[in-house]
């Protein structure tokens, strides 16, 4: 009957509501352990995806900084290939690319190792520059390997001269790879901080032109009559990994022991002119002699003849020159010259 009555008047919406309203909280507190369940195996869940995922992008990001670090350091490889290219290119010059195999920068030792030895064309003397300028001289060789003696080392010194105006210097090592040193600059000299120093090649060690280095300091010396100063050096003595070998060796100095030899040809050439006057003040004496007891006529033209004869030519280094004019004349001799007849001379007493 409540059924009928509730179909068809509705009778029982009132109580019904009021009865959910008592029932709705029953609900919600008996879903709560379902619910939670539910969030926590949601949560779980999605933890650990969170996880995996940050893991996977943490992998990927280091992943990601060493590529770009590699394409940085490949980037800084091609730009230093690129400079050492250039520097070779601008120079017009014969080189070979040598890798770099070890490095020594202890203050007692600066030297490179390259992975370059005879067999490309290395040998004993040749120049050693990067992008930069200057770094060493091969001292050592091997078929396969080149030993570099850094111009930083304490037992290398360069002559370098002022790109600015030329006055020519010295710049020493002094066992550091980021300094060089001058000393006994004199206090006249047009020497500023800045200058940029190159290679003079005087010495015949280094080819002309490169550069070795920049003025950073110039002070007075202790004894305050020269200067000393501080240079960057214009190489990148410790960084790199390929550097350039220069295959034309500088050219030869010039020969100087001609300058040596000159002076024993005056010598010679004096002895000969001293023997030379010796036999002429003899004939001289002689014709003096003979002119004493020849008569005046003969006398007189023996002066003639001697004041018409040359002086010796012993002050010029050689013998003096045999003329018509210096020879002794037939009248002080009492014999007739070659080139005379055989008639008696004038004034003989036979």
């Amino acid at each position: 009957m409540l059924i009928v009555l509730d179909h068809r008047g509705g009778w029982l919406n009132q109580a019904r509501k009021q009865t959910a309203l008592f029932v709705a909280p029953l609900w919600a507190v008996a879903g709560w352990p379902g619910r939670l369940v539910e969030r926590v195996s949601d949560d779980a869940g999605t933890m650990s995806q969170l996880t995996d995922e940050n893991r996977r992008l943490r992998n990927e990001a280091l992943v990601n900084q060493a590529r770009m670090a590699r394409l940085q350091s490949v980037a800084a490889d091609n730009q230093r290939l690129r400079g050492l290219l250039e520097a070779a290119e601008r120079g017009n010059l014969d080189v070979v690319l040598a890798p770099i195999l070890d490095i020594d920068l202890d203050p007692t030792r600066q030297r490179l190792v390259l992975d370059a030895g005879s067999r490309e064309r290395v040998r004993v003397g040749q120049s050693v520059i990067d992008a930069g300028g200057l770094l060493g001289q091969i001292t050592g060789i091997t078929p396969l390997h080149a030993s570099v003696l850094l111009i930083t080392d304490a037992s290398h010194a360069v002559p370098v001269a002022v790109a600015r105006n030329g006055v020519r210097l010295v710049v020493y090592g002094e066992g550091r790879s980021d300094s060089l040193t001058l000393r006994s600059v004199p206090l006249s000299s047009d020497v500023r901080v800045g200058d940029v120093l190159v290679t003079s090649g005087l010495g015949g060690r280094f080819p002309s032109g490169f550069p070795v280095g920049t003025i950073t300091a110039l002070r007075p010396d202790d004894s305050r009559a020269f200067l000393v100063g501080e240079v960057r050096p214009a190489a990148q003595l410790d960084r790199g990994r390929e550097v350039l070998v220069l295959l034309s060796l500088p050219p030869a100095p010039a020969d100087t022991t001609q300058f040596d030899t000159q002076p024993a040809m005056p010598a010679a050439g004096t002895a000969s002119a001293g023997a030379a006057a010796a036999s002429t003040g003899t004939a001289a004496a002689a014709n003096a002699a003979n002119t004493a007891r020849a008569p005046a006529g003969a006398r007189s033209g023996a002066n003639d003849a001697a004041r018409s004869a040359p002086a010796p030519a012993a002050s010029a280094g050689r013998a003096p020159a045999q003329t018509p004019a210096a020879r002794v004349p037939a009248a002080a001799t009492g014999r007739p010259p070659s080139t005379a007849p055989s008639a008696p001379a004038a004034g003989d007493d036979r």
